[in-house]
C-alpha cells in the first residue's frame, strides 16, 4: 500500500492534544495519509496543521460538518470530548466515514451501542484508540498467557495506571469537566486498566465488580482517583487502580498457577521502538531463601513503527478491505470497546451507589 493512491485518506475531527500524536501516526503509517483537519474554527485548524507540519495539500475546515461532507475523506479520527462522541460518531457513520474513536468511547454502554448500531447499518469500521493493543509486545504476552505449561491457569490480575496531574490540569483539563469528560480518571487512565484485565482474561467479563472505598472526586463529582475489584464465578479475581493524583505508573501483573507476567509500561513503552516484559515460571528460592531460582526472564520486542502507527495501519487495512473488497467491517474491535465500557459502567455504578457490588450483565 505504499502507493499514495491506495492510502486511506483521514480527516481529523478536532485538535485535542492527543490528535498531535495520532496525526503523526497517520503520517508514519504506510497505508494512510492526512487529507483534512477541522476544528470549531478554520483558524484553529490551520494553526494545528502548521504546528504539526502538515503538508500544504491538507484541507482546512472550520466546522466538523464541512469535513464530514468531503467525499474524499475515507475515515475520521475523533479525539473530541466523550460527551460529543455520540453526536459526531453517529453523523460520521451516516456519512459513510470509517471511525477511529478516542477512548473512552462513550459516556455509557447504551450510548456506545447507538454508535455501534449506526456503524453497522452503514457498513462502517469502528475501532477505539487503545494503542498498546497493537504493539507486537502485546501478541507476545498473549503467547505466554496462553501457554498452560509455562503460565498454568490464570488466578489473578492487577493493573495500575496513574500520573500526577499539574494544578492547571486538575482545574481546567476537559478530563475533569462534568459536561465534557464526566468519567474523569476512570474513563481516561482507568480505561487502559480495564482493557488490560480483559486482555489477560481473554475478554471474559467478570460476574461482579466492587469499587474500592477511597475514590477521590472533585467538586463537580468527576472521578480523580479510584479502584475496584472484579470477581469471576470460578474464583478468579482482578483489581485495578487509576488516578490523576499519583506518580506515573503503568503496571500490569498477571499471576497463574505456574507463571507470572510483569509489565512496567504497558500503556506507553519506556522507549518508542522497543518494549519489554518479564516472565517467571515455577519460580522459587534457593536453600537459604536468599535468591530466586530461576530468576524471571526479560523479553524485549523491537518494532520499526510506534504502536500508534501500528494501530493506524491496522485500522487503515480494515478500511481498505471494506472499500476495495466490500468486506464486512471487523466486529472484534467494537466488541472489545463495548466490554471495556460495560466494566467501566459497573465501576462507576458501584462508586455512585456507595461502593456496593454491581453485577456485569453481558
Amino acid at each position: 500500500m505504499g502507493d499514495r493512491g491506495n492510502q486511506i485518506r483521514f480527516g481529523i475531527l478536532g485538535c485535542a492534544g492527543i490528535a498531535r500524536k495520532v496525526s503523526r501516526a497517520i503520517t508514519l503509517a504506510p497505508n494512510a495519509l492526512i487529507h483534512a483537519v477541522t476544528s470549531r474554527s478554520a483558524d484553529k485548524a490551520a494553526k494545528f496543521a502548521a504546528e504539526n507540519g502538515f503538508p500544504s495539500t491538507v484541507k482546512i475546515y472550520g466546522s466538523y460538518e464541512a469535513l464530514l461532507d468531503d467525499a474524499q475523506v475515507d475515515a475520521v479520527y475523533i479525539p473530541l470530548p466523550t460527551s460529543l462522541h455520540l453526536k459526531w460518531a453517529t453523523l460520521a457513520a451516516q456519512k459513510k466515514k470509517h471511525i477511529l474513536l478516542e477512548k473512552p468511547v462513550a459516556l455509557n454502554a447504551d450510548q456506545f451501542d447507538s454508535i455501534a448500531h449506526v456503524c453497522e447499518e452503514n457498513h462502517v469500521q469502528l475501532m477505539d484508540g487503545t494503542m498498546w493493543m497493537h504493539h507486537p509486545r502485546t501478541a507476545k504476552m498473549k503467547e505466554f498467557l496462553s501457554d498452560a505449561g509455562r503460565f498454568g491457569q490464570l488466578k489473578t490480575v492487577h493493573s495500575c495506571f496513574t500520573f500526577a496531574a499539574e494544578p492547571d490540569f486538575l482545574k481546567n483539563d476537559i478530563r475533569v469537566k462534568p459536561d465534557l469528560d464526566a468519567l474523569g480518571a476512570l474513563g481516561d487512565v482507568g480505561w487502559y486498566c480495564l482493557r488490560s484485565i480483559l486482555f489477560v482474561f481473554d475478554y471474559e467479563l467478570p460476574k461482579k465488580v466492587l469499587a474500592l472505598p477511597g475514590a477521590v472526586l472533585n467538586e463537580y463529582g468527576v472521578i480523580l482517583s479510584c479502584g475496584a475489584s472484579m470477581h469471576w464465578d470460578d474464583g478468579r479475581t482482578a483489581t485495578f487502580h487509576c488516578s490523576f493524583l499519583s506518580n506515573l505508573t503503568m503496571d500490569l501483573t498477571a499471576i497463574g498457577t505456574k507463571g507470572t507476567l510483569h509489565v512496567r509500561d504497558f500503556v506507553i513503552p519506556y522507549e518508542e521502538h522497543e518494549a519489554s516484559f518479564s516472565v517467571g515460571t515455577k519460580t522459587g528460592f534457593d536453600d537459604l531463601v536468599t535468591r530466586w531460582i530461576p530468576r524471571p526472564g526479560e523479553h524485549v520486542i523491537s518494532t520499526d513503527l510506534p504502536q500508534e502507527a501500528l494501530m493506524v495501519r491496522e485500522f487503515a487495512n480494515l478500511v481498505a478491505d471494506a472499500k476495495t473488497k466490500g468486506s464486512v467491517p471487523e466486529k472484534k474491535w467494537p466488541t472489545l470497546s463495548r466490554k471495556t465500557q460495560m466494566i467501566l459502567d459497573a465501576v462507576k455504578a458501584s462508586i455512585d451507589g456507595g461502593f456496593v457490588p454491581v453485577e456485569v450483565v453481558g
